[in-house]
This record gives structure tokens, C-alpha cells and sequence, in this order.
């Protein structure tokens, strides 16, 4: 096996200045242990070398002390001072440029990471929003079907009351918005008498909403007759004693005044509307009425 031969006094001087024992024993077999000063200058050339400081695979052998004394000059030392200092600022400078990578690779990171996040709350976002879109066309289309079905049924009840289909067409057209109701309510006089009749009947027996609704429904059976036959007597004729006429709307006050709002009269025993006295402007105005106390939960309140 062969031997990095070196100088021992050579190497610890080389030592003395900080360099490790395989730089200072590489540098020394290098320059054939020539000179401290040639050993030094080679290091400060082969400083960046990868293997610099790799210890050797072979063993070193250190000869005798040399006879001859070695003198570190000024000016070795101030290469040697320099050379650490450089290694020193080299290495202070990496670990700056590492430091600098790393906080570059941080940032970089956290913007990638908002966004992704931002990304990601924008998806769901419009998922929402699309989701939310969708139920909200749902519930129009359900909404005006349910208002289709409303306006049909207006359209079929004032059909019973025997209007005339031209009269029917136009309050169909005008029934569209409540609006357009009420101003067909008002043409008659007694319009604002009979909704609020209605409505304090509804208020009165507001703890017994069955007895509402067959009073109401009873009222509407009666005023529908009329409409539809004015000229059979019968229908215009309500014996006061009828215990079902009694039960419904006999024992209310407001309905007795609101048939009485309708042209009929107290005739002894009965309620009767004379066949002069039918007028089909106010019965089709009491039937609107009628119906919408039946089906519009907020009648009499707004």
C-alpha cells in the first residue's frame, strides 16, 4: 500500500492555522513537501475542490522531526487569515442564498396554497350559486302553476254564477292581479259593506274556523242559485226556520246582513228577494267576495 508521505512538523504547522489534517496532509504530498508556504498556496487554489477535505484511503506516514527550523512569515499568516476569512464569507453567503431559496420556495408555496384555496371557494361558490338558480326556477315554475290552477278555478266559479261569457273573458283578463279584482269589486255601491261583513264574521268566530268556512260555503250556495236562476222563486225564498239555514248562517248576524246586502228582505218567516229587486252585478260582486274570503287566508287583513 502506498503512504502520503509529509513532513511532521510541516503538517502541524499547517494545522496551526486552522486546516484540517487531511487538507493540510493532501496539500502537503501534493507539493511533495516542498515548503509550508507551497502547501498553503496550494489550498487557497484547490480551496472549492470537492475532495479538499476528504480524508485518504491510505494511510499517512510522518517522518522524523527535520533539523531544520520552519518560520511562519507575516505574509503566510495573512494568506492563511484571508483564506478563512474567505472560506468564512463563502459559507456566510451560501447559507444567505440557501435562506433566500428557502423563503422564495415559502412564498411560492403559500401563493400556490391561497390559490388553490381560492380556486377551490370559487367552484363551490358557483356550485352554490348554480344549485341555488336552479331551486329558485323550480319554485317559479311551481308558483305559477299553483297560480294557473288558482285563476282557472276563479274563472270556473264565475262561470257558475250564470256571467255572460263576454262578461266571464273580461274578468278572467282583469283577475290576473288582485289589483285588477278589486277595482272589479268596487263597481258595485255596497262592495266595501259586504267585505267587511265577511270579515267580521270571520273575526267573531275566529276560534271556530269550521263555522266560518260552512257559513261562507252556504252564503256562496245560496248567492250562486240566484245568479244562475233568477227567475225560480225558490231559490230566492229562505225559510228562516230551517234548522241546516239556522245552524250555517241563521245564528250569525253578519249573515243575515250580508243576504240582506245581496237584495234579500225579511218576509215573515223567510228571507226573500223579490225578482225585480235581482241584480246581477251585485251577486256576481258577493260571489267574488265570497271566494276570495274562501281561499285567500289574508282576506280582510291587508
Amino acid at each position: 500500500m502506498a503512504f502520503l508521505e509529509v513532513k511532521q512538523k510541516l503538517l502541524r504547522k499547517v494545522e496551526s492555522l486552522g486546516f484540517s489534517r487531511a487538507r493540510a496532509a493532501r496539500a502537503l504530498h501534493v507539493t511533495g513537501n516542498a515548503s509550508f508556504e507551497d502547501a498553503i498556496d496550494w489550498i487557497v487554489h484547490h480551496e472549492n475542490d470537492p475532495d479538499i477535505d476528504q480524508v485518504p484511503l491510505v494511510a499517512i506516514e510522518i517522518d522524523i522531526e527535520s533539523p531544520e527550523p520552519f518560520h511562519i512569515t507575516e505574509e503566510t499568516k495573512k494568506k492563511a487569515n484571508e483564506l478563512r476569512d474567505q472560506i468564512l464569507k463563502e459559507k456566510e453567503k451560501e447559507e444567505k442564498e440557501l435562506e433566500k431559496r428557502r423563503e422564495k420556495d415559502r412564498i411560492r408555496s403559500g401563493k400556490e396554497l391561497q390559490e388553490a384555496k381560492r380556486m377551490a371557494e370559487g367552484t363551490e361558490w358557483k356550485r352554490y350559486k348554480d344549485s341555488r338558480q336552479a331551486e329558485i326556477k323550480e319554485e317559479k315554475k311551481a308558483k305559477e302553476k299553483v297560480l294557473q290552477a288558482l285563476e282557472q278555478n276563479k274563472i270556473e266559479r264565475k262561470r257558475d254564477l250564470g256571467m255572460p261569457s263576454e262578461v266571464t273573458r273580461s274578468i278572467a283578463a282583469k283577475a290576473i292581479t288582485i289589483g285588477a279584482q278589486e277595482k272589479y269589486e268596487h263597481k258595485s255601491q255596497n262592495s266595501g259593506s259586504m267585505r267587511e261583513c265577511l270579515r267580521s264574521l270571520r273575526h267573531n268566530q275566529k276560534d271556530d274556523p269550521e263555522k266560518v268556512r260552512n257559513a261562507f260555503q252556504t252564503l256562496f250556495t245560496y248567492v250562486r242559485n240566484v245568479a244562475r236562476n233568477p227567475d225560480e222563486e225558490r231559490v230566492r225564498k229562505i225559510p228562516l226556520g230551517n234548522p241546516l239555514f239556522q245552524e250555517r248562517v241563521g245564528s250569525l248576524k253578519e249573515g243575515i246582513e250580508f243576504l240582506e246586502l245581496c237584495g234579500f228582505q225579511r218576509d215573515g218567516d223567510f228571507l226573500y228577494l223579490p225578482r225585480d229587486k235581482v241584480d246581477r252585478d251585485v251577486l256576481v260582486t258577493a260571489g267574488l267576495l265570497l271566494e276570495s274570503a274562501m281561499t285567500n287566508p289574508f282576506f280582510g287583513i291587508l
